[in-house]
């Protein structure tokens, strides 16, 4: 390790801080050394083996190589490393470089590590599933069986106290300064709102080609865009200046030759986020940042991921900028004004909050744990969780959250759950599905059937050049040998499998049935919608199974999929396809209608009339429509449910008579009295005044007689309704009935006085009064005053206190 590095400044802090407390948070720029020089400068150390962890597998690969020449030694001697699929590792290996899932699976299958001194999680600030998991699961092995095991924890961009206070104050270890500066430089203005993004992109590729010198690093959210820009760039680049893609679905050679110094000329290297972190790029001295980012997005109400293209955040910006002064001093073009860097988040989102947590799921359960117990530095979501261990329940994994035998299988397997238990359950001949669905289409733009891959697959050459949609032969390459891999990890099983049974194996919830309609849409298993492309032969038919949805939460179109025949969902789940009956409102028909159906989860798979339906199913179903339609309340129901309110306000033991509170227990109280109701008509002709009455027992009814009477009794014996709708309960009476009433009338429990308006004796309103008494001593002589001289022939005692009620008029010529 002749080359001076910054990272070397900080090793004799960092080899302290573990030797004192087993456990360090590494904080170092982009470009520091940290990746290939932490392991070889700690080895002397450790005690036993040193497990790093990388987040991608060509930075494993690249990293272990690196340390290896360092040593001047080949991978697999001192230093190996183990990804998906490959391994070089030996007896006298002491470091290895391993990829995430890895690390899992080694510490679930011995919870001590034995041989292990210390574990580094590297890159961490990228905040991946597995690495989150693999540090939680680490430290509590580390407490209860491990206290000798040290943990260190590297990043570049990631706030570092709260790693070190998740691990009880761990030292922090900070390495100061680049290799090399860098020179940032913005937009002059924001990019014309007319303007492609990949026509942007080239434009800014070109401008950094010319004005500077060294290889180019540009930042691009996926293949997809790397390819348009790369089309691009054809024909307006230097003479000599080759174009190199990097990204990770790449055969390894190809990524090699990216990552390689150019023979000759320039090289501009179009690469995803595979290259901002643990790689060093030889020869780039140019970083031209796109600005964008793509991330999986999980929706737990769908139950479906979907890839969403973000702007990046200010840490993953600084990381891509590092990546321009690695080798010498260099020059980063971000396609953003300065203005516009602070509206960009500080972070990107934790993998743990946004990602498919089926996996992690079954990792938990498997570790005897729900997660709670766990040191996660972000706790996974709840409504994400349930969702995936409601689907690991389903495919047998779990039982009531325990693992079950089948789950501890396919935990074993390097795929998602999904696709673990077609594998495991349908045996080696799901292998290339499986490799298929885990892997990205080697199809693209084709149509949705999946057995059409499958023929690419087993014949690519039937593909290639005058097919209409020819096939990527490094995918189906790739897709070949893990499906080889897969097809060695399970045993046959009791009975064959057909491809659309496989598919319907690994997505029961996914199971579509075609609606009526002439558009290709279908009504997921799950209970979601989906819909084909037009055109699309998969829309013709009446049942498919749905293998890769957009994740639209409305209606999410299907990217692939497969007819499913009406026997195999028979064959796979016939013990779930059940009929039922029932009766339920038609809001489109404005009555309630009477159903048989043959259902298999959300499906409706066969449904026809019922005839002879009971008249409390028919009863049941009126209910459903009085909910929809709401409570038809007469007047007379709506005082009833008035007084009974006025009571329960004035803290009287009587149940809630909002409409709220009288449906939910209609059932109770409700369905006596919708029998033979089987329209809208019907239902807004009752009269609900006697059923609220039922609703109330024989003593509460009593109560609310006594405490809330529906009529007040004048003097001369005449029963004046209470109106109990308004702020106050009131009455409307003649102003000589009530000669003689000393005392207020009142209402309730806490004695509520009743809202009086008094009329004239033409039955016009002349006073309204909540203090009868207060009246008759100060208001009531300017209201006689002016009644004697408009109603001369009535009664209009001074002291209205003695005198007697009357509605009668003095006889004439009196």
């Amino acid at each position: 390790m002749s080359d001076h590095l910054p990272i070397d400044d900080a090793l004799p802090a960092l080899k302290d801080a573990l030797a004192r407390a087993g456990r360090a948070v590494l904080m170092a720029p982009p470009g520091a050394g940290k990746t290939t020089r932490v392991p070889l400068a700690l080895l002397d150390q450790v005690a036993g083996r040193i497990v790093m962890l990388e987040p991608r597998r060509l930075a494993a690969r690249a990293a272990a190589e690196r340390m290896a020449e360092t040593l001047g030694e080949t991978v697999g001697a001192t230093v190996g490393y183990r990804i998906r699929g490959e391994t070089k590792v030996s007896k006298a290996t002491r470091i290895e470089v391993v990829t995430e899932g890895i690390l899992t699976r080694m510490i679930q299958s011995d919870p001590e590590l034995s041989g292990v001194g210390l574990v580094i999680f590297d890159e961490f600030h990228e905040r991946s599933l597995n690495a989150d998991l693999g540090l939680a699961l680490v430290w509590e092995a580390r407490g209860a069986l491990r206290p000798d095991l040290q943990l260190l924890v590297m990043s570049a961009t990631l706030d570092a106290d709260p790693v070190a206070a998740l691990l009880e104050d761990a030292p922090v270890v900070r390495s100061e300064g680049r290799a090399f500066p860098v020179d940032t430089r913005w937009l002059g203005r924001p990019i014309a709102p007319g303007l492609r993004f990949e026509a942007a992109v080239a434009g800014l590729v070109e401008q950094a080609v010319a004005e500077t010198g060294g290889g180019v690093l540009v930042f691009l959210p996926g293949e997809a865009e790397i390819r348009r820009v790369e089309a691009a760039l054809k024909g307006r680049l230097p003479h000599g200046a080759a174009i190199r893609p990097l990204f990770g679905a790449m055969d390894f050679a190809a990524q090699r030759a990216a990552i390689a110094p150019a023979a000759s000329g320039r090289k501009v290297v179009l690469a995803t986020a595979i290259a901002e972190t643990s790689l060093t790029i030889q020869d780039i001295r140019v970083v031209v940042d796109a600005g964008r980012a793509r991330r999986a997005r999980f929706d737990p109400g769908s139950g479906m991921a979907r890839l969403v293209t973000e702007r990046v955040s200010r840490a993953e910006a600084e990381q891509r900028r590092g990546r321009a002064g690695r080798v010498a001093e260099g020059t980063c073009y971000r396609m953003w004004t300065k203005g516009e860097e602070g509206a960009l988040p500080a972070f990107a989102p934790p993998e743990i909050t946004v990602a498919d947590l089926a996996g992690l799921a079954l990792e938990l359960a498997l570790w005897g744990s729900d997660g709670g117990d766990l040191a996660f530095l972000t706790p996974p979501p709840a409504p994400a969780l349930a969702e995936a261990r409601a689907l690991l329940e389903g495919l047998g994994a779990l039982d009531h959250g325990r693992i079950t035998a089948h789950g501890r299988a396919l935990a074993a397997l390097p795929l998602h759950p999904r696709l673990g238990h077609m594998l495991v359950t349908a045996g080696p001949e799901a292998a290339t599905l499986a490799a298929l669905l885990a892997e990205r289409d080697p199809l693209r733009g084709a149509p949705a059937d999946l057995a059409l891959r499958i023929a690419a697959i087993r014949d690519p050459r039937a593909f290639e050049h005058d097919h209409p949609h020819p096939v990527h032969r490094g995918t189906v390459d790739r897709i070949r040998a893990e499906a080889k891999r897969l097809s060695r990890l399970v045993q046959l099983p009791a009975r064959s499998f057909s491809l659309p049974e496989m598919a319907a194996l690994a997505y029961p919830d996914r199971i579509g049935l075609r609606r009526k309609g002439e558009a290709p849409r279908y009504v997921l298993s799950g209970g979601k919608g989906a819909v084909a492309a037009e055109g699309d032969p998969l829309g013709s038919s009446r049942l498919i199974v749905a293998t890769d949805l957009d994740g639209d939460p409305r209606e999410a179109r299907i990217r692939q999929g497969i007819a499913l025949p009406d026997a195999s969902l028979r064959r796979l789940f016939g013990h779930a396809i059940s009929w039922h009956d029932l009766c339920e409102w038609s809001r489109r028909e404005g009555r309630v209608i009477a159903r048989r159906q043959e259902r298999f989860a959300a499906l409706v798979l066969e449904d026809r009339h019922w005839p002879d339906a009971p008249p409390e199913a028919l009863a049941g179903g009126a209910l459903d429509g009085l909910r929809q339609i709401g409570l038809p309340l007469t007047p007379a129901a709506r005082r009833f449910r008035a007084r009974v309110e006025l009571l329960r306000a004035q803290g009287a033991d009587l149940p809630d008579f909002t409409d709220e509170g009288l449906l939910a227990r209609a059932e109770d109280w409700l369905l006596p009295h919708l029998a033979g109701k089987r329209t809208e008509a019907d239902l807004r002709a009752l009269d609900l005044t006697e059923a609220l009455k039922g609703a109330l027992d024989w003593d509460q009814l009593q109560l609310v007689n006594r405490l809330a009477p529906s009529h007040f009794e004048t003097p001369l014996g005449r029963r004046v309704p209470i109106d109990y709708d308004g702020p106050a309960p009131g009455i409307e009476v003649r102003l000589q009935e009530l000669f003689g009433v000393t005392e207020h009338p009142t209402v309730g429990p806490r004695r509520m006085a009743l809202r009086i308006t008094l009329l004239s004796p033409g039955g016009k309103p002349v006073q309204v009064t909540m203090d009868l008494p207060g009246f008759w001593a100060t208001s009531y002589a300017d209201v006689r005053k002016e009644m004697r001289g408009r109603y001369p022939r009535h009664p209009w005692p001074e002291d209205p206190h003695e005198a007697d009620p009357t509605l009668r008029a003095k006889p004439r010529g009196t």
